[in-house]
């Protein structure tokens, strides 16, 4: 006897009459019967009892007949079939198709097959029943649905081919992938959209709901994006055509680092707009991750349903559809991998759509033309960082603190915002002093896992007090430098010399003279093991200082602009003619510094305006440098014995002088020839520096 399923309890709903139509023609016109009808008894006893067969279940299974219970289920079809006109569905799947059909432009044939879809995923004896069909292919898939709901052919294929309705709106499609059962053939947008048709009335929208979602006001407005405004400026006016005019084809890609507020600008934008913003889901209403072939389905339905509503589409995380591919494998990504459609659908798409995504890296150079605008959002500049963190968080945080917590040029509107939510929670338990650690611990952690440096409390490279260019030895009027870059706001220097000569500190302090922000970038900031990296890092640098208006200064340059006759790797090359490429197009301040000059690109060389050499200190710059550190730190004037002492120091810097009151915090000077003893020992230990050192 064939095996039989547990049948359904007494008390079940029978399914409608329209449902144990299409269950009959599944097993007589179809051929079903030959699974259903086993030699002593049924396979499915709850599906026979419903259909009516019920006289023909055990505990009688003596006198079952396979021919007699044959020829009675091919009397129930014929009776069924000769009231087919009365046959229906319930009201609540037949209203929402309809309103669908409204909505989308659905054909009655396209109506037909969505309501069989959604039957089949939610009555168990028709996805039962349709089982018994076994594995079928597309082509007996539409032979099958023809049969079933007595429909031409022809017009079932035309309403599941991959330009229908259907299909474009996401809401039913065929798996063209080998062959399954029915039920797995006619894929549906989402699980719960079945049990949305079916269970009640509803808004049209709502039936999204798991896949497109509403989205509310933000929490910044457009004045907190200042920073973007430059491509604010292009991109609002555009918004506002669009949405006015109903143009078509509108996308905008708009990418930028986790945190910077891709989505907040998003809400930002429609809030101006005075339209609705709908976001297409990354996971389901169970918390599951969906994938980016099913977030295309749910995209394509919201293309659909909002094509005459006055909204944007919000496709957050777009790396799910463009980047989930991988390149070293020679996998493609799933938009590669629907290339002519997604091209199609960048050029046709009825509502307006804002692409959103931490990285445009491995987006196909075929999309990025198709993109109306490429923008990129970076992280807000320190002065408007400041802002962030005393609008958020200047209940848990001092000014000085928060001056110093802005200095992280990585942190993110979002990470302030989420680390302020969590510390004030426990405000009351944790007193206002340990709040503010908590907060800059929450900080630094985030910018630690995220492969930044973490907010530094005591910044060793802080301008000195007593910092004056003067007290630097160079080949230059530094001072008449800074005047005319002060007028002309552009030029590009390179400062070589030995280390602690002072071209990092002129850096900063020529930066507070043209009251600019300070970008410094080091070798470990920008090289990278990744083929092609490191330039993108340049690039983003350069890119940086010239949003925000700062002063760049990238230290050991060396590193970047080594003589490409000696290269040895292709990359090499490549690193040098980015730098230069970026050099030549900078418009603000730039300044390089190395301690190898003899090793930098001839060609990098003639790129500079000014080179300038810093050397040791003079005898009489140290002497005065060494009285004003005195003064600093309250020692009488030095006594004229150690001039001597300075005089024979031919190595000394003014990072010298930095280190020793370095040294000061916990090693304490108490007079002034204990500072020249400090410098003579740091100097002892450099290259040379001990032949310098003796006795009179």
């Amino acid at each position: 006897m064939a095996r039989r399923p547990a049948r359904y309890a007494t008390n079940s709903t029978a399914p409608d009459s329209n449902i144990l139509l299409w269950m009959l023609r599944i097993l007589i016109p179809l051929g079903g019967h030959r699974e259903f009808i086993g030699s002593h008894g049924f396979n499915n006893d709850t599906m026979a009892e419903v259909l009516g067969l019920g006289k023909w279940i055990e505990p009688f299974p003596s006198g079952f007949d396979p021919r007699a219970v044959l020829s009675e289920l091919r009397l129930l079809h014929r009776k069924a079939e000769k009231k087919r006109a009365q046959a229906a569905l319930p009201y609540c799947l037949r209203n929402n198709v309809k309103q669908l059909s409204s909505l989308v432009g659905l054909s009655q044939t396209d109506c037909r097959i969505l309501e069989f879809a959604v039957s089949i995923h939610s009555e168990r004896l028709l996805s039962e029943a349709a089982e018994l069909l076994g594995q079928l292919s597309s082509i007996k898939t539409f032979q099958a649905l023809s049969v079933i709901l007595d429909l031409p052919e022809a017009e079932v294929r035309a309403s599941l081919s991959g330009q229908s309705i259907l299909a474009c709106s996401g809401l039913v499609n065929v798996d063209r992938n080998g062959s399954s059962s029915l039920q797995c053939k006619l894929d549906l947008l989402s699980d719960e959209f079945a049990d949305l048709l079916v269970s009640s009335e509803t808004d049209p929208i709502r039936l999204l709901h798991g896949t497109v979602s509403s989205v509310g006001p933000g929490e910044l407005s457009l004045t907190d994006f200042d920073h973007f405004k430059p491509s604010l400026d292009i991109l609002r006016p555009y918004l506002r055509h669009v949405t006015a005019t109903g143009r078509r084809g509108v996308n905008i890609f708009l990418h930028g680092a986790p945190g910077t507020g891709k989505s907040q600008l998003a809400r930002a934008l429609v809030g101006e707009l005075g339209c609705e913003l709908f976001d297409v889901a990354s996971e389901d209403t169970d918390g599951n991750p969906i994938n980016g072939e099913q977030r295309l389905r749910a995209f394509r339905a919201a293309q659909s349903f909002f094509a005459q509503h006055r909204a944007l589409i919000a496709f957050d995380e777009a790396e799910d559809v463009f980047s989930d591919g991988d390149i070293f494998f020679g996998r493609k990504s799933t938009a590669q991998l629907r290339k002519a459609w997604i091209n199609r659908m960048l050029e046709d798409n009825p509502a307006p759509t804002l692409w959103l995504s931490n990285a445009i890296y491995g987006l196909d150079p075929a999309f990025i033309r198709r993109f109306d605008m490429v923008l990129e959002l970076p992280v807000p500049p320190k002065n408007k960082r400041e802002q962030i963190l005393q609008k958020s968080s200047g209940d848990l945080l001092d000014a000085a603190s928060i001056s110093r917590i802005a200095e992280a040029e990585f942190l993110a509107p979002a990470v302030i915002a989420r680390a302020g939510s969590v510390v004030r929670s426990i405000r009351d338990e944790l007193g206002q002093e340990k709040s503010a650690v908590a907060f800059e611990r929450l900080i630094n952690n985030t910018l630690e896992a995220q492969g930044h440096r973490p907010i530094k409390q005591h910044d060793p490279n802080r301008l000195p007090d007593v910092y004056d260019p003067a007290f630097i030895h160079a080949d230059a009027d530094l001072a008449s430098v800074a005047a005319g870059l002060i007028t002309a706001r552009t030029g590009r220097l390179c400062l070589y010399g030995a280390p602690g000569t002072g071209k990092t500190a002129y850096g900063r302090w020529l930066a507070t003279r043209l009251d600019a922000p300070l970008l410094i970038k080091r070798a470990s900031d920008l090289i990278s093991m990744w083929v092609g990296e490191s330039e993108k890092n340049i690039a983003q640098a350069f890119r940086q200082a010239e949003q925000e208006g700062a002063l760049l200064l990238i230290d050991e340059i060396d590193s970047f602009l080594q003589d490409r006759r000696s290269a040895q790797q292709s990359w090499e090359v490549s690193l040098v003619n980015e730098m230069l490429t970026q050099m030549e197009s900078f418009s603000g301040v730039f300044i390089a510094s190395t301690n190898l000059m003899q090793d930098l690109d001839q060609a990098a060389l003639r790129r500079f305006d000014l080179k300038v050499k810093f050397d040791f200190l003079r005898p009489e710059q140290a002497w005065e440098l060494l009285c004003r550190y005195c003064t600093n730190l309250e020692f009488p004037e030095p006594q004229p014995d150690l001039w001597s002492r300075i005089r024979r120091l031919q190595q000394l810097t003014p990072g010298d002088f930095s280190a020793v009151l370095r040294q000061h915090r916990f090693r304490p000077i108490e007079s002034c020839a204990m500072l020249v003893s400090a410098l003579e020992a740091e100097c002892a230990v450099k290259d040379g520096g001990k032949a310098s050192i003796g006795f009179l």
